[in-house]
């Protein structure tokens, strides 16, 4: 089912719990909701990994599984963790006996490995919620595993969706490290533009200095923020920013729509963040040809202004270039190029 959760407790015995031998814990089964025959599948398939000492603590692993299902073949996302005695004082009796999960997201898709990290971070709240009393699954750790695919998977099909051309603004915003401030918005629409934004930002494809630098300076423009009023039933925007290559990919997000596959947007997306990375390795090359010949800056002139990103782009460079006098000369020229 494209929303599988199943969830495994393993008691390793006596031997290292971080990699039980066939012989020395056992799969006991939580909640499911796979047909009985696809359920067994998938727990010889975790206990394989298990004896293969090959799942380690808190660390998603995303593979495809051939299942007696409908879709046959599925992307599966699994992950083990220990449940922490937050009573006691932990002494190493205690901790061998704290009983072990693995919890297993199945999806319509190998794509999965997208939302690897989204998963990661719904365990971690997942092993909070659980609480020492068995009761509380009922009440809170089912209903939870149950909304997996809700709250880690759809939220950028739902901001699609949403916001239709305004899209635009978003991804605008969240390439060039605008701020923005969601108003009037229900808590889980404000999460998923939150989510949407960050995951659309270049956070971790940019140098930490540079992606703090380029906050600071963004904040300091006159348009301090891009402020979303979801009063009505379209969010209106305000000091919203816009330029052709978040048009384009706009474009590509609502034809990816009509197909409904929330595993494809966040394609569209990752694709989106490697083609504004590639295009910003191209004009630091160009800069650093254009400080030997003025062919080059042309070169680079002309490449601002047909990929469609130049604003975004320069202020990136101004920013990774501040302390590099040849290449400021070059990105002042530029400036004033692309201004007149």
């Amino acid at each position: 089912s494209p929303q599988g959760a199943g969830s495994g407790d393993g008691s390793p015995g006596s031997a290292a719990a971080e990699t039980p031998s066939a012989e020395d814990f056992s799969l006991s089964l939580l909640d499911a909701n796979l047909p009985a025959e696809a359920e067994t599948e998938l727990r010889s398939f975790i206990a394989k990994r298990l004896t293969k000492g090959a799942l380690f603590e808190g660390m998603g692993n995303v593979a495809s599984v051939a299942l007696s299902i409908p879709e046959n073949k599925v992307g599966c996302y699994y992950c083990r963790f220990q449940q922490e005695n937050l009573l006691e004082v932990a002494t190493p009796e205690s901790d061998a006996s704290a009983p072990e999960y693995v919890v297993c997201f199945l999806g319509g898709s190998e794509k999965e490995d997208t939302f690897r990290l989204e998963l990661d971070k719904y365990i971690q709240s997942l092993k909070i919620k659980l609480d020492l009393e068995q009761k509380a699954l009922e009440t809170y750790v089912e209903p939870y595993l149950r909304s997996w695919f809700e709250d880690a998977v759809c939220p950028i099909q739902r901001v699609v969706q949403l916001f239709q051309e305004k899209l635009t603004a978003l991804l605008h915003a969240a390439l060039s490290y605008t701020p923005v401030e969601v108003k009037n918005a229900d808590e889980k629409t404000e999460k998923d533009i939150g989510r949407f934004v960050a995951a659309a930002s270049l956070q971790g494809l940019v140098q930490e200095g540079t992606m703090t630098s380029l906050c600071i300076a963004m904040t300091e423009e006159q348009h301090k923020s891009v402020i979303i009023d979801c009063s009505g039933p379209q969010p209106q925007l305000h000091n919203a920013g816009s330029n052709r290559f978040c048009e384009d990919w706009m474009h590509a997000f609502l034809n990816g729509a009509e197909g409904g596959n929330p595993f494809l947007f966040r394609q569209i997306l990752e694709n989106f963040k490697l083609k504004a990375i590639q295009d910003l390795n191209n004009l630091k090359r160009f800069i650093r040809q254009a400080e030997m010949n003025h062919y080059a800056l042309f070169k680079c002139y002309m490449f601002l202004k047909n990929c469609g990103s130049g604003d975004i782009l320069l202020k990136i460079v101004k920013v990774e270039h501040a302390e590099m006098p040849e290449a400021r000369n070059v990105v002042i020229v530029l400036e004033e190029f692309m201004r007149e």
